[in-house]
Formats: C-alpha cells, sequence, structure tokens
C-alpha cells in the first residue's frame, strides 16, 4: 500500500513538473490543418480574388466572422463583427486614390465619383486592463479577376494575403485556448481593402475612440512563401527600433522552442510604408510586421495555395502568437 501511494505521488509530481503554460496551450491548439483549411477557402476560385467591395469579399468577410464566432472570439463592436464603411474616388478617367476619411469622401460626392462598401472583421479577447490594447491584424482582399487576362483570370491571393490572415485567426483561436485571460484587451483584426491603398487599417485607426491606448500592433502580409529556395526558413521581422524588446522575443523564442526560422531582423525608426502597419506605426503605435519577401507569383494569378511553404506558416504564427503574448501580458516594453 505504501508503495502504491509513493507511486501515484511520484506520478503526481511528474504531472506537474510537465504541466503546459498557457503559452504552451495556446502553441498546441497551432496547426497546419487549420493554415491549410483557411488559406484553401479564403484563395479558393469561387471567391474571385477577393477585391475589396466586390462579391468575393463579402463572402471573405462573413466566412472571417464565422470563424471568430465558433473560435469563441467576442465581436469587439455593438452591431457584430463587421466594421462597414464607405470608401470613394474620382472617376476613373480622373484618376485619383480611393479616400475613407469623411471630409475627403465629402469632397468626392461633390462631383461625379465612385464608391465601393467595405468591411473590416474585428473580434475581441477581453483582458484585465479594459483601458489598454494590442490589435493583431492582417489584410483579407486582394486584387479580384481580369476578364482580359488569356488563361487563369483569378489572383487568389494565398501568400498575399490568405497566408497571413491564418495567422491572425490561428492566434485567435490560440488566445482562447490558453485558458488565461490576457492583461491588456487583444483585439483581432482583419481588414478589407489594403490591395486599395490600407483602407480598412486607416478607417479603423482614423476612427478608433480609444487610438491612444493601443499598445502595440502586429502585422502580417504574406508569411508563405520562400523568395529563396535554398533559404526555406527566411522570414523577415520588421520591427519598430524603439523597442529592441521586439527583436529579443523572437530570438528566445525560437531557441526555447524551437522553431524552424531564420529571421532577418530589420528594426525601422519611422515603419510607415508597406502594408497595414502603416496606418498604426504614424500614430505612434509600436510595430512587429512578419513578411517572407516578394516572389515571382506576387501580385499574379499564379498565387495559389499549393506554392505555400506550411512548415514556415506554422512556425512564423507560432512565433507570432508568442510576440502577441508579451504584447498584451508584458508591463513595458
Amino acid at each position: 500500500m505504501y508503495k502504491a501511494l509513493l507511486t501515484i505521488a511520484a506520478a503526481l509530481s511528474i504531472g506537474l513538473l510537465h504541466a503546459q503554460t498557457p503559452q504552451e496551450k495556446g502553441l498546441q491548439s497551432i496547426n497546419r490543418a487549420s493554415a491549410e483549411a483557411i488559406v484553401g477557402f479564403l484563395a479558393d476560385d469561387e471567391l474571385q480574388g477577393r477585391e475589396a467591395g466586390q462579391h468575393g469579399s463579402r463572402i471573405a468577410a462573413r466566412y472571417l466572422a464565422a470563424c471568430l464566432k465558433e473560435a469563441g472570439v467576442a465581436p469587439l463592436l455593438e452591431s457584430g463583427y463587421l466594421q462597414t464603411f464607405e470608401a470613394c474616388a474620382p472617376e476613373r478617367q480622373r484618376r485619383g486614390r480611393w479616400q475613407v476619411h469623411p471630409d475627403s469622401i465629402a469632397r468626392l460626392k461633390q462631383g461625379t465619383h465612385r464608391t465601393l462598401p467595405m468591411a473590416n472583421v474585428l473580434g475581441m479577447i477581453p483582458g484585465e486592463r479594459t483601458n489598454e490594447y494590442v490589435v493583431v491584424g492582417a489584410h483579407f482582399d486582394h486584387l479580384g479577376t481580369d476578364e482580359s487576362l488569356a488563361g487563369d483570370k483569378i489572383y487568389n491571393g494565398a501568400d498575399d494575403n490568405a497566408s497571413g490572415v491564418s495567422a491572425v485567426v490561428q492566434i485567435a483561436r490560440a488566445f482562447v485556448a490558453s485558458g488565461q485571460k490576457p492583461m491588456r484587451t487583444v483585439i483581432i483584426a482583419l481588414w478589407d481593402g489594403e490591395e486599395k491603398g490600407l483602407l480598412g487599417s486607416r478607417y479603423f485607426t482614423e476612427n478608433c475612440p480609444f487610438i491612444e491606448q493601443i499598445k502595440g500592433y502586429l502585422n502580417f502580409d504574406m508569411i508563405g512563401r520562400n523568395n529563396k529556395p535554398e533559404q526555406p526558413r527566411h522570414v523577415v521581422y520588421f520591427y519598430t527600433a524603439a523597442n529592441p524588446a521586439f527583436g529579443l522575443w523572437l530570438k528566445d523564442d525560437i531557441g526555447r522552442y524551437d522553431l524552424k526560422l531564420e529571421p532577418d531582423y530589420r528594426a525601422w525608426d519611422k515603419p510607415t510604408g508597406g502594408s497595414d502597419n502603416a496606418s498604426f506605426a504614424v500614430k505612434g503605435i509600436p510595430i512587429i510586421w512578419y513578411h517572407t519577401d516578394g516572389h515571382p507569383d506576387y501580385h499574379q494569378p499564379t498565387d495559389h495555395a499549393g506554392r505555400l511553404n506550411w512548415e514556415k506558416v506554422v512556425d512564423i504564427t507560432k512565433a507570432s502568437f508568442l510576440n502577441a503574448w508579451n504584447l498584451a501580458n508584458t508591463d513595458k516594453y
């Protein structure tokens, strides 16, 4: 009897020693099957290239809202997951950028103009501090179709940016799977209209009543390809230079969790170009941005899901979940 009790006690002790941390529980939920499912849906021909303001983009938005609801992520807005907005531009012969600022829209509406209905998808994981936020985001729109093209007419955008969207959705699930409430509220954001001028993220940052309380932004734009076949682990890691902790986080986590990544660390004084990170950087918000560089299929109809490096997508998603965890739970950085 005594020996049996000792055996049970030892087993319990081993179990306690190997109990998963919340971060490890979250990491365990991130997997290739989920990445393939999300990218496969978004990059399917039926979505017609997900051009902002078009039918395929609206389907994508509703699919992503359903993904967040199924994961147990609450909507950010009282009206639901969709943050609808209008973009306007001059009549196409006159040329001009798409605009989302109300003053610009009012001026454009005085003459002949174009208009597009769009919608960001926004979820929320409530934190202990209700007055501090971090945002994890990626754009889900792409270039649509071109009926004048010979052959394949659909710009499926598997890498640009269904790959990044898959990371955001899996990070949302990982926070829920961790079983621990974060210190800061985590906003999960899927942006519309990036390809037309960062429209979704610009609309959000220009209309966010708590913009000064956002402590960090984590961005994804193209995380699934190999710029050079001989460097399958390559990833560019942009971050705000004033926050050197961001670089240390990734270096430590690659070693701790044996992630198969070889980052090109690029600290940036003012990371106001390239992608939706710009909309946050211009507001003085520290950013992190994952990107795996350009490739011959960039903005081409050949950007298909079958060409992605899934192991890289999964390890970038794991690394960035750990980034997001630090953004949400580290007091100062």
